[in-house]
């Protein structure tokens, strides 16, 4: 699960981050990996990169108002700076 740490909109972040973690993968990547992956997402993020943000969701076989629902919140407050992210183990 990611971790935000931001001033205004903590628990949307939250949500959004851990939409992103579950799905990404299910196993775990080299320190490489998740380093490469966390600096991808905070620059998506901070730059409002809503393409490159919706390209971590898995959206095969999903439904369309769950994923739009996704998509929402996971790009509501993009463009917001992220003073920490941190990936944690569940």
């Amino acid at each position: 699960m990611l971790k935000f740490i931001t001033k205004p909109y903590e628990n949307r972040i939250l949500v959004c981050a851990l939409i992103t973690t579950i799905s990404l993968s299910l196993r775990a990547g080299t320190s490489a990996q998740e380093k490469a992956f966390i600096d991808k997402y905070k620059a998506a993020f901070e730059t409002k990169d809503t393409a490159t943000l919706e390209s971590f969701l898995y959206t095969q076989g999903a439904d369309p108002a769950i994923l739009g629902f996704y998509k929402m919140m996971q790009s509501s407050e993009a463009g917001e700076k992220i003073t920490e992210i941190d990936l944690v183990d569940l």
